[in-house]
């Protein structure tokens, strides 16, 4: 058993895992795992996953060896509960390894503590709101779930924009899907197109497609098919099912040239290592990669079938139409791609707008509101997401769901032009608080229909729509089934 700080840490060599305290600290009377994760649509995409018999949550995150191993992380599945035999502190099971190094628990406890907002500024805010807002108090509500890294979070909210729930869903499971097939040396990337893989979730009426040239993804469907399968055969390297190609980089298995940007076509092509693992790079750390590649983490990811969320350098090396493609992500995938380079080229900081955001006050917001909107495909809405991920609950982030909501819960009839002024004239009372308490309202009336959100099963997360939520003539409930 081995103490670190406040946690305590013991490890299982025979089942390759690490068992991790986390004290809750002042933060255990206010805390509740279920209602912490269960808060937001962020809890069900992809990689995470709620089960709802256990009340646990379980997902891949990334730990980096060292300080001089920044570039080179390991994903490990991590599980946490909050049991019952120990209502102060929550349970981590780290599946993968036997031991972590001082780094890789700084990093794990940082992650952890960022999805569920336990730092003590987050604290203070949760108090606060339920002091201000009795009825969340009531409910247990005043964490707004979110992603383990800043990075997440954005991609996340750019796939929110202008498309229904499902189709939302189905992007983030691909893009974890395709992390998971980059990350598998020993897994044959098969470019191989199934037609039904490409068609869209979301009906093509629905879809604000860009026009053509601005993006190169609106392109009619069945070009865009017959196109990818053309490149394929072209590339006479990848046949339907799994030709391999000699001497590359595991990263880089299986793909062809085309799909490799411009700047990484020269590693492809020499065949360089340049995916070197971190134990070849720190052969003096007491835990090495090895230990972190047991067969039960494996395993744990297969059994989902979806990897880690894409790192902002696996996006960076990658072709913007074969993204759009693969993940099915259309005029997205420009938008994803040149925020993962400006990550890694340094132009976008995301530690440093972290860092600013450690104390959320509302004399900074301007600022960094006017940095995000300078990033491509980062609107009004976006940035609003992002920046309440970031801990800023003053601005509501406005959309169909916004005007839907005010008319069924507020009788108040919105358009897109007066939506803003609406929902400052209801919530401006409540600053700087308008967010959480309109969350509040949104996440008590989904749960008046679908029942408990944390109970339902992960197939019907994508029942929760707007054309789901409409009164029924002659309903005596307007509760709707979920269940598969």
């Amino acid at each position: 058993m081995q103490h670190t700080g406040e946690t305590t840490i013991s490890g299982d060599a025979r089942r390759g895992m690490v068992v991790v305290e986390l004290p809750l600290g002042d933060a255990s009377s206010t805390f509740n795992l279920e209602k912490a994760v269960c808060s937001h649509g962020l809890f069900m995409m992809a990689p995470n996953h709620w089960d709802p018999l256990t009340k646990t949550l379980e997902r891949p995150l990334r730990l980096s060896d060292d300080h001089h191993c920044a570039d080179h992380e390991i994903s490990v599945t991590v599980r946490v509960s909050h049991p019952s035999d120990s209502p102060q502190s929550l349970r981590l099971h780290v599946f993968g390894t036997d031991c972590l190094s001082a780094q890789q628990h700084q990093s794990l406890m940082a992650q952890v503590r960022r999805m569920l907002r336990l730092s003590e500024e987050e604290e203070k805010m949760v108090r606060e709101f339920q002091e201000m807002y009795g009825e969340a108090k009531e409910r247990g509500f005043g964490r707004v779930f979110r992603s383990p890294i800043l990075f997440e979070d954005m991609v996340k909210c750019i796939l929110l924009c202008n498309c229904q729930w499902s189709r939302t869903l189905s992007m983030a499971k691909a893009l974890c899907e395709l992390q998971l097939e980059l990350s598998s040396s020993d897994k044959k990337f098969s470019l191989s197109v199934e037609s039904d893989h490409f068609i869209p979730k979301t009906p093509a009426a629905k879809e604000k497609w860009k026009k053509a040239g601005v993006h190169k993804c609106s392109k009619n469907l069945s070009a865009r098919l017959a196109e990818a399968q053309a490149t394929t055969e072209e590339d006479n390297v990848l046949t339907t099912g799994s030709a391999e190609i000699v001497d590359c980089p595991p990263k880089f298995k299986g793909l062809s040239s085309k799909d490799i940007s411009s700047d990484k076509k020269e590693d492809f092509l020499l065949g360089c290592d340049i995916s070197q693992t971190p134990s070849n790079l720190c052969s003096d750390n007491p835990c090495s990669s090895s230990d972190l590649h047991s067969a039960e983490a494996v395993e744990l990811n297969a059994l989902n079938g979806v990897g880690n969320f894409p790192s902002p350098r696996e996006l960076a090396e990658l072709n913007e139409s074969f993204l759009a493609k693969r993940c099915n992500l259309g005029y997205r995938a420009a938008r994803i791609i040149n925020l993962a380079r400006g990550v890694v080229e340094g132009r976008i900081p995301l530690k440093e707008i972290e860092e600013c955001c450690r104390q959320p006050n509302l004399s900074n917001y301007d600022e960094l509101a006017r940095q995000l909107k300078e990033i491509d495909g980062f609107g009004p809405f976006t940035c609003a997401n992002v920046l309440m991920c970031l801990g800023y609950y003053h601005v509501i982030p406005t959309d169909s769901e916004t005007i839907r909501h005010l008319k069924q819960v507020h009788a108040k009839s919105s358009s897109t032009l007066t939506v803003q002024k609406d929902v400052e004239a209801i919530y401006g009372k409540y600053a700087p608080f308008q967010f959480l308490v309109y969350w509040s309202e949104i996440w008590h009336f989904y749960e008046e229909w679908f029942g408990k959100l944390s109970e339902m099963p992960q197939s019907g997360y994508n029942r929760i729509t707007a054309s789901n939520m409409r009164p029924k003539r002659n309903a005596k409930s307007k509760r709707i089934k979920t269940s598969a």
